[in-house]
């Protein structure tokens, strides 16, 4: 048995009031689980929609919040492949109530690896959900070619920043998609090939400028709204949209009947484990082995101090560029 803090919503509302630090104890881990000690906690909107009430896995409170963690394996069960002393990183056990801003964090199994070489804690932390998701989508749901075009939209945020970085490992000329110069400049750091900055650019006009009137082959999408709908227009015959998120608040508006004439597709990208642990363990490797190689790397943004977390939450529905990080304790 364990003890320490953690950060959990008690009651929807503003994070002010409905995130309270509790004082909690962790039994031992459960087969398919490990414990660890949290160092770092990766951050993002599905925290403010939790903490709303708005996100749709997740019943009434009280539940912990925090999506994923790193840190030191203190407990495992028989069989796991994890032992004792482990520098991992991991998807939380958040759909069980127990989430990653705490002193201690249950993670899935099949959803941890352990830490790449050269990895710091703030990028540990915010590794493994922006990087499952966008192989979820790049390579399970909606997979790119070498030599396609990929329009990412939210391009700044931490699911933008990941699929950029993968989207350029698996070979496609990547188009970001952001709001203001800064965050277009970030976008190019992680590798973005263009950028358009949809406040001050015709979106449109842009994308064919870019792509000399041929348009997108597949565009990623954590946004949703009229932006979305909008980059639908750049979408060729024969296209995906890989629907990640809702960050503008409402889904991508669709006309079936525009899709059917062009043979378009729409894919929902959730990103779940597969059923096969081995296969599932093979994701997860890839990925760390393409982190230690310097391909892909956390795109760290604001990092905050444990006692923080509610201001956190409550920043998450009008982020900057990169990815918010939680340091919960120091290695």
């Amino acid at each position: 048995m364990f003890s320490g803090r953690a950060w959990r919503v008690v009651r929807f509302g503003a994070p002010e009031e409905a995130i309270e630090l509790q004082e909690l104890t962790w039994p031992e881990p459960s087969p398919g689980q490990v414990l660890i000690r949290v160092r770092a906690a990766g951050a993002g909107f599905p925290d403010a929609m939790m903490t709303a009430g708005k996100f749709p896995l997740l019943g009434d409170p009280p539940f912990g919040l925090g999506e994923e963690a790193c840190g030191e394996v203190v407990a495992v069960p028989a069989g796991s492949r994890f032992t004792v002393g482990d520098q991992v990183a991991g998807i939380t056990e958040f759909l069980k109530g127990w989430g990653g801003y705490a002193d201690y964090a249950y993670l899935r199994e099949t959803s941890s690896v352990r830490i790449p070489a050269g990895m710091t804690d703030e990028q540990a932390g915010g590794f493994p959900i922006g990087f499952r998701t966008a192989y979820a989508g790049l390579v399970e749901r909606a997979p790119v070619e070498a030599g396609q075009t990929l329009l990412i939209l939210g391009a700044a945020g931490s699911s933008g920043a990941t699929a950029i970085q993968l989207g350029k490992a698996l070979g496609a000329t990547v188009i970001a998609v952001a709001g203001s110069a800064e965050k277009l400049e970030f976008c190019a750091r992680y590798g973005a090939d263009h950028g358009v900055n949809y406040r001050t650019q015709d979106l449109t006009a842009r994308i064919a400028e870019i792509t000399n009137g041929r348009g997108v082959d597949i565009i990623y999408d954590p946004v949703g709204g009229e932006t979305a709908a909008e980059a639908m227009r750049s979408l060729v015959r024969n296209g995906r949209i890989a629907v990640v998120g809702l960050a503008s608040g409402t889904p991508v508006a669709l006309d079936p009947m525009e899709l059917m004439l062009r043979n378009q597709t729409v894919v929902g990208v959730l990103s779940m484990p597969q059923e096969d642990p081995q296969a599932e363990a093979a994701v997860w490797q890839r990925l760390a082995d393409l982190a230690e190689r310097g391909v892909i790397s956390t795109p760290v943004g604001a990092v905050y101090d444990f006692d923080e977390v509610p201001r956190m939450v409550a920043n998450q529905t009008a982020p900057g560029a990169g990815k918010s990080v939680v340091r919960v304790a120091a290695a």
